[in-house]
This record gives C-alpha cells, sequence and structure tokens, in this order.
C-alpha cells in the first residue's frame, strides 16, 4: 500500500485522505508463482498494478510456444490494453513468475475511481504515455539489432531481469530459443 502511494507521488499530489479512497477501489492479491491472472480467449476484466514480485504477458505462437511480450515488476502495470478498454476476449495471458502482491483493478472501478478522483486522469495519461514509449523503442530496438545486440542491451538496462527472471523467459521475451541465448551468454563470457 505504501508503496503504491509512493508511486502515485512520483506522478500526482494526493493527501493521504485521497489516496485512502483511491486505494478503495482497488483490490489486493496474493498471487503464487506460475498462477494464471487471465488466460487467452478470457474477457480482460483487470489491470494490474505489481506491488511486490513480478507478472508477464504472453501469448501462445502458431509453433504452440509461449512467446512473452511483457514483463511487469514492483511499480509497474500489466493488462492487455486492447481487450481490457474493449471489454473483449484476450488473445493474451498473464502469470505470475514470482510470488507477488498486486493490486487490481476492474473497468467499472476504474470509470468511477476517475470520475470521483480526475486527478488520477492525469495519472493514467503518465503511464500511458511512458508504456507506450517504451513499445516504441522495442519495436525499433527489434528491427535494427542483432538477437546478440538486443540481449547485451537488454541486460545493460535492466540487469535486474537477468537475475531475477528464468532463462528461458528472457529468451521468448527476446524471441530467441533458450539454446541460443546460452550460446550469446557463452560467448560473451569468454
Amino acid at each position: 500500500m505504501d508503496s503504491f502511494k509512493v508511486h502515485l507521488n512520483k506522478f500526482i499530489k494526493i493527501t493521504d485522505e485521497e489516496f485512502a479512497s483511491i486505494f478503495s477501489f482497488f483490490k489486493e492479491v496474493e498471487v503464487k508463482k506460475k498462477q494464471n491472472l487471465m488466460l487467452h480467449g478470457e474477457i480482460c476484466k483487470s489491470m494490474y498494478f505489481v506491488s511486490v514480485g513480478c507478472l508477464r504477458k504472453f501469448f501462445i505462437n502458431e509453433k504452440g510456444a509461449e512467446q512473452t511480450t511483457e514483463f511487469a515488476i514492483e511499480n509497474w502495470w500489466i493488462t492487455d490494453t486492447f481487450a481490457f478498454e474493449r471489454q473483449i476476449k484476450s488473445d493474451f495471458c498473464i502469470q505470475a513468475v514470482e510470488r507477488s502482491t498486486i493490486l487490481m483493478i476492474d473497468n467499472q472501478q476504474q470509470e468511477l475511481l476517475l470520475k470521483k478522483h480526475p486527478v488520477m486522469e492525469r495519472y493514467f495519461r503518465m503511464i500511458y504515455q511512458r508504456a507506450y514509449a517504451a513499445s516504441e523503442r522495442r519495436i525499433r530496438y527489434l528491427y535494427e539489432m542483432s538477437r546478440e545486440e538486443l540481449y547485451v542491451h537488454f541486460s545493460t538496462m535492466y540487469p535486474w531481469f537477468i537475475q531475477r527472471i528464468p532463462q528461458y523467459l528472457i529468451a521468448s521475451f527476446l524471441n530467441l530459443t533458450p539454446e541460443y541465448l546460452s550460446e550469446i551468454r557463452a560467448k560473451l563470457r569468454s
């Protein structure tokens, strides 16, 4: 709860009383490692804020393999934005990578939150802008960088992911096989 208040205050200024009201729109949930929060084909009902832990978003590709598209660690949000905004079935799954504590808000509660606390419109706008900018950069990197350069860039920019997330999930995120990622890592160590 405190980490969420600190996070909000990086973007907007709210009183303790306002925070208590804002927090009441969320549901705090403990999730186990590998617990699914949303499966492919389910209506995307919630957005998830990670207080503690790590979540990932993925889809099953045409070969039947899991393709990770996004991670969320402490103070990051995750959802299928397209499906959440339209309240339609998702093409993605969201799963806990680690035991996690998350805050959930559904579409209806978010609308009520925004009506009661218009300052949260600014907060979510800023969050979406940052997420969109990160997506734009990732797409560019996928086009411009070799697989090895992509791994070096990722491990330099986000060293905590390398230490924390299983290698097969990092490989999935970078669109590599775990074996090829092992080769890259071995080459870089020598």
